[in-house]
C-alpha cells in the first residue's frame, strides 16, 4: 500500500483551521460561500486524519505497555488481545484516508451532458438507446438530479437514434463518467417469431458540463443558424423558427437544440458546445498524461465496448472490471448503484496501486 503523505495531512489540518478562522470573521457573502464550500470538502478528510492519528496513538500506548517489563500479567494479556483488532482497524482507516487523499478530478463535482446514439442493429439499437436513456433518467431521479433533454431524434419503431440531455446536480460526473463507451445488448426482439437472439449496440458519451470559466467560446468562432422545428402536423404546421444549430468553426463541432423556445435552445446548445470543447481539452491533457499507461477502467475511448446487457440470461457484464451481475431487470430500471460503486472502487484501487508504485 502507498505511504500516507504526512506533510499533506498536516497542510490540510492547517488549511481547515485557516478556513474556520476566516469564516468566523464574517467575510462578504461571496467569499463566505467559497469558504463554506472549501470547508465542506476539507472537514470529512481532516476528521479521517484525526481518527487515524488517534488510533495510531492508541497503538503506540498498547505497544509501550507490552514492552514495559513492569506491566503486570493481566494488563499485558488485555493489551495483547486488543492489539490485532486495533492493527486491523488502523489498516482500514489508512486505506480510507489514502482514498480521501487521492488527487481529485477537477470535473467530479460538475453536472454532465449525456449523449446516447443508436449503433449497429437498426430499430433494435434505437429501442436499446431508449432503454439506456430511461435507465439513466431513473438513476438520476433516485439521486435527486434534474434531467433536461437538449435534442432527440426518435427511432422509427420507438426509442432514439440519438438523444442528448443535461443532467444537473452535485457530483453527477463523478458517478457517470465511467459510462462512456459502447454498450451491447443481446435479446429477442418483439418482432422475432423464431425466438432468435439479436445483438445490437448503442454508444454513450458522458461529458462534464463546462462553465464559462472552464472554456471560453469566442463569438467570432461560432456560427448560429436558426431552423424551422419539425412539427407533428395540424396546429404545429406553422411553428416559428425555433431550432438552433451552432457550429464551432475552429473545430467543426456542430450542436443542435430543438425545444420550443429559441432562447432556451441557444442556451442549451451553447452548454453542450462548451462541454464538448472542454471534454476535448480534457481528453488531450489525459492523453498527454497517460500516454504510457491505460486507465484500469478503460482507455476512455468512446469506441471501446464496455458492457453487455444479456436479457435472456438476465445478466449484465462490465468487461473492463470483469463484473457480472444477474440482476439486469433491476439495473435497467435505474438501480445502478452496484455497478457505479464497483467502477469507482476499481478506479480508486488503480490510483492507489499507481501511488504505491511511484512512492
Amino acid at each position: 500500500m502507498a505511504q500516507l503523505p504526512l506533510e499533506k495531512m498536516q497542510e490540510l489540518e492547517r488549511r481547515l483551521a485557516e478556513v474556520e478562522a476566516r469564516m468566523s470573521e464574517g467575510p462578504p457573502a461571496d467569499v463566505y460561500v467559497k469558504l463554506a464550500a472549501e470547508y465542506a470538502e476539507l472537514q470529512p478528510v481532516v476528521a479521517r486524519i484525526s481518527n487515524y492519528l488517534r488510533a495510531k496513538d492508541e497503538l503506540a500506548g498498547l505497544r509501550a505497555l507490552l514492552n514495559d517489563s513492569g506491566t503486570d500479567r493481566e494488563m499485558r494479556e488485555l493489551a495483547g488481545l486488543e492489539l490485532p483488532d486495533l492493527e486491523e482497524k488502523i489498516e482500514g482507516l489508512e486505506r480510507e484516508l489514502l482514498i480521501a487523499l487521492l488527487p481529485k478530478d477537477a470535473a467530479d463535482e460538475k453536472s454532465a451532458i449525456l449523449e446516447i446514439r443508436a449503433g449497429t442493429g437498426g430499430n433494435e439499437a434505437a429501442l436499446f438507446a431508449g432503454d439506456l436513456f430511461r435507465m439513466y433518467e431513473r438513476y438520476a431521479a433516485a439521486n435527486g438530479w434534474k434531467v433536461d433533454v437538449v435534442s432527440e431524434s426518435e427511432g422509427e419503431a420507438g426509442g432514439y437514434k440519438e438523444i442528448i440531455a443535461e443532467i444537473s446536480g452535485r457530483g453527477v460526473f463523478s458517478k457517470l463518467k465511467f459510462e462512456s463507451g459502447v454498450h451491447r445488448v443481446q435479446r429477442v426482439p418483439a418482432t422475432e417469431s423464431q425466438g432468435r437472439i439479436h445483438t445490437s449496440a448503442a454508444t454513450v458519451a458522458v461529458l462534464p458540463q463546462a462553465e464559462d470559466i472552464d472554456i471560453e467560446v469566442r463569438a467570432e468562432d461560432i456560427r448560429i443558424d436558426t431552423m424551422r422545428s419539425s412539427g407533428a402536423g395540424g396546429q404545429h404546421v406553422n411553428t416559428t423558427d425555433s431550432a438552433v444549430r451552432i457550429t464551432h468553426l475552429p473545430t467543426g463541432v456542430v450542436v443542435t437544440s430543438s425545444e420550443k423556445s429559441q432562447h432556451q435552445n441557444r442556451a442549451k446548445a451553447m452548454a453542450v458546445l462548451r462541454s464538448r470543447l472542454y471534454d476535448m481539452e480534457r481528453q488531450k491533457a489525459d492523453s498527454a498524461r497517460s500516454a504510457d499507461r491505460k486507465s484500469q477502467v478503460g482507455s476512455g475511448d468512446r469506441s471501446e465496448r464496455i458492457r453487455t446487457y444479456n436479457f435472456p440470461q438476465g445478466r449484465l457484464t462490465d468487461h473492463r472490471i470483469n463484473l457480472t451481475l444477474y440482476s439486469l431487470d433491476r439495473i435497467i430500471e435505474g438501480d445502478m448503484g452496484e455497478v457505479v460503486d464497483a467502477l469507482i472502487a476499481d478506479h480508486q484501487a488503480a490510483e492507489l496501486a499507481r501511488l504505491g508504485a511511484n512512492g
